[in-house]
């Protein structure tokens, strides 16, 4: 688990610190890559789409598969969902990426209700 402040830097910060993580496991490259990307994605929404002042990350393994968790401050009443962007659009392609890449994903609340988490579950 690691917090980050909610700004665009962080993005780089996140993805250095799982892989490293990653490393540590011994998390095949082709799988390590692919948490990589979602965890950026996740990140940059966070800090996008929010009111956050810090963005928490959690990475944990069971068994076969790598879950991913993204938790923010914010708590508004519009949950995340993927876009369909068209091919010139330049954003909305972050949620398709996870969907497209992941086993399993979804939004839940804070225990506190004080914001959300958005998680991913991934083949490790």
């Amino acid at each position: 688990m690691f917090g980050l402040p909610a700004n665009p830097a962080s993005v780089a910060v996140a993805r250095r610190n799982v892989r490293e993580l990653l490393s540590e496991w011994g998390t095949s490259r082709e799988a390590g890559d692919n948490v990589v990307l979602v965890t950026s994605e996740l990140v940059t929404n966070a800090i996008i789409h929010t009111a956050s002042d810090l963005i928490v990350c959690r990475l944990r393994t069971s068994g076969e598969l790598l879950h991913i968790e993204v938790e923010d401050q914010n708590c508004s009443r519009t949950l995340p969902e993927a876009r369909r962007p068209k091919p010139d659009d330049q954003n909305g392609r972050g949620l398709m990426l996870i969907s497209e890449l992941s086993s399993d994903w979804g939004v839940t609340d804070t225990a506190d209700g004080s914001g959300r988490v958005v998680w991913a579950e991934l083949p490790s």
